[in-house]
């Protein structure tokens, strides 16, 4: 089936291989991942200097930490020597430096070359030609972003220009004050699944009224089968009788103070390309991060923020909690159901989008430009 020959009501979809052709992965990798900002971290994990964490950003493995000046710094994961990968843990503390475990080459935590065995009999070795290789560092709603291409494209345009694209204005996401909230919960997911499809699962709500009755218990309007990402600055309201964001309905926890009063019981949802997901609600925020490991495979990282004497005091955040978590694990179940698809002979040339999904269309469209290639 070709997109001339559908009905006006649909359009086609990528093709099947797109989800499961590791070539097609890899040059994602290379072209999405490697050359746009990906955010990686909460910046309060990085608690103090020397702090660190490493994150995979397409092939390449990056850490990051905070430095002598508080500052966040992020290099390639690899020692300049013989190219041995420098932390192996995924989070820790070092006090000064970073030490390669194979030849104890150790950088600072600014990446300067500090030591080495021998090194002072080396005169013309510079201790910063030979440091480690920094890549661009942002820090933005309390999150780390790096982005590895020698020269990142525009930060406003290409992150907080989709929210903006998304609500409107960036006033609209500052009056969370997402830098300020802390971590009630964080739960990891490990999908069996491509990471469009994931990103396509979120855009669209047509699938809402089948797998998440308590999400339409709570947002009602979502049974209509229209995401709240359909609409630019609209928010899904909470039910008559809800009184907050949570799995029974009841009530939420404390406010966010900034929250505006057209903001008050509204649900908004924001894409970030190619690896965010923001929500919003008045009382908390829940912010996704995906992490393609494979063509079918995506580790997603899920937090929930609330105001910190919320999270210090210890109150009760599990209905809040259990609705998204229970949302998340419907979703990336239908997921990992759609995949094997994606392999089937009847799926080679694709699906359809309804109407209610044409907006995945313009993502889709976006994917083959960053490829460079044509979908038909």
């Amino acid at each position: 089936m070709t997109s001339t020959s559908l009905p006006d009501s649909l359009i086609a979809t990528l093709p099947g291989s797109s989800y499961t052709d590791p070539g097609v992965f890899a040059q994602e990798q290379e072209r999405i991942f490697e050359t746009m900002w990906f955010c990686v971290a909460r910046a309060s994990e990085l608690a103090k200097p020397g702090a660190f964490r490493t994150v995979d950003v397409g092939r390449e493995s990056i850490l990051v930490t905070r430095a002598r000046d508080t500052s966040i710094r992020a290099y390639f994961n690899v020692c300049r020597h013989r190219g041995a990968k420098l932390c192996t843990e995924e989070t820790g503390e070092v006090k000064r430096a970073f030490q390669c475990p194979y030849h104890a080459w150790t950088y600072d935590l600014n990446g300067k070359l500090v030591a080495a065995p021998n090194l002072t009999k080396m005169p013309d070795v510079g201790r910063t030609e030979y440091g480690l290789v920094s890549v661009a560092v942002r820090e933005w709603l309390g999150y780390v972003w790096v982005c590895l291409a020698e020269n990142p494209p525009s930060f406003e345009e290409d992150v907080i220009g989709e929210v903006v694209a998304r609500l409107g204005d960036v006033e609209s996401i500052e009056r969370y004050g997402i830098e300020n909230l802390s971590v009630g919960k964080r739960i990891t997911y490990d999908v069996k699944a491509n990471w469009k499809l994931i990103i396509e699962n979120f855009m669209e709500c047509y699938h809402c009224a089948t797998i998440h009755p308590e999400l339409t218990e709570v947002l009602p309007e979502f049974a209509d089968g229209y995401a709240a990402q359909y609409y630019v600055g609209h928010g899904a309201e909470f039910g008559e009788d809800v009184q907050g964001f949570t799995v029974d309905g009841s009530e939420g926890l404390d406010r966010i103070p900034g929250v505006a009063e057209d903001q008050d019981r509204r649900y908004y949802a924001i894409t970030v390309k190619p690896q965010v997901f923001i929500n919003l609600v008045p009382d908390h925020v829940i912010f996704h991060r995906m992490y393609p490991v494979s063509v079918d495979r995506t580790i997603v990282e899920c937090d929930w923020l609330y105001l910190p004497h919320v999270v210090e005091s210890g109150k009760d955040v599990s209905r809040s909690v259990e609705l998204f978590h229970r949302v998340n694990q419907q979703d990336f179940e239908a997921c990992e159901r759609t995949q094997p698809g994606m392999s089937s002979r009847m799926y080679a040339k694709g699906g359809v989008l309804v109407p209610s999904e044409h907006h995945i269309g313009a993502f889709h469209d976006w994917v083959s430009e960053r490829l460079g290639t044509v979908q038909g």
